[in-house]
């Protein structure tokens, strides 16, 4: 049974939901982010996400669905804030009637399923927020098992990254990882039960063209920081490169678009049996 706690002014619980909000180092430090939204708390809650406390408030009529969370919550707390309070906290134009405080999973290579049909993206040093929630949203909708950050980042659990994501966050299981090397072993370790996994690298100077690729095999895709691309290291690993084959004067892809296009052609392939 959840304890209902009543909050009446910016005391320090109140404090640590702001800083939840706003202050990354303090997110990773309490292990916990802060979410709203209907279709990502739904989404939360359907894929069993550790919720630790739902945000609401007394003065403003909840709705059915409002109800209904709290009715059959497991999390820990509920807290009742002033409409005021609520007003505050809350990043909607129109007042969220709930938030969630969620808490963040452990970065384990473990939680990416993997299987001989497998494909994880990897995104090397992401540095736009928007452009990381949207290419989580296309991993979950075109078949992507996981997707893996590396480098120095954005953050994974901004606010605006999961809002980004519309609901995606809690489909896709993202980690991140700190070593572009600790990819390249746990590639290696998975080679030994799938020796046709392929890594591809995607950059607008690549040699072969997206659609000469053969995506049938289990495929761990690389995508290059938005300005500087692909490092080095990565490119080194890659067992091919690929491009996107353009017309128009535009010299390059954005991001996710290009990480769109790329997932479609898998998808594509292999729902044609390629």
């Amino acid at each position: 049974m959840p304890q209902i706690v009543s909050i009446n002014n910016e005391n320090n619980d109140f404090q640590k939901f702001e800083v939840l909000k706003k202050n990354r180092n303090k997110r990773h430090k309490y292990k916990e982010f802060f979410v709203e939204g209907v279709r990502n708390i739904n989404e939360a809650i359907k894929n069993e996400w550790d919720i630790k406390a739902f945000l609401y408030s007394p003065q403003k009529p909840l709705s059915q669905w409002g109800k209904d969370i709290l009715a059959n919550s497991t999390a820990n707390f509920h807290y009742e804030l002033q409409a005021q309070l609520m007003e505050k906290i809350s990043d909607k134009e129109d007042t969220s009637e709930l938030i969630a405080i969620v808490t963040m999973p452990e970065d384990e290579f473990s939680r990416i399923p993997v299987n001989e049909k497998m494909l994880v993206v990897v995104f090397d040093r992401p540095s736009n927020r928007g452009n990381l929630g949207s290419i989580i949203r296309s991993c979950d909708a075109l078949g992507c098992q996981g997707l893996v950050m590396t480098g120095h980042a954005v953050d994974l659990y901004d606010p605006e990254t999961i809002r980004a994501t519309m609901g995606s966050f809690f489909n896709v299981p993202t980690i991140r990882i700190s070593s572009p090397n600790d990819v390249k072993n746990w590639a290696d370790s998975l080679r030994q039960k799938y020796p046709d996994l392929q890594i591809v690298g995607t950059s607008a100077a690549g040699s072969d063209e997206i659609y000469y690729c053969d995506f049938s095999k289990p495929t761990i895709l690389l995508v290059g920081n938005e300005t500087q691309g692909l490092s080095h290291f990565y490119k080194e690993i890659c067992d091919r490169m690929i491009n996107i084959p353009m017309h128009g004067s535009a010299s390059s892809f954005n991001v996710a678009c290009a990480t769109s296009i790329m997932l479609y052609e898998v998808s594509r392939q292999r729902q044609l049996g390629y």
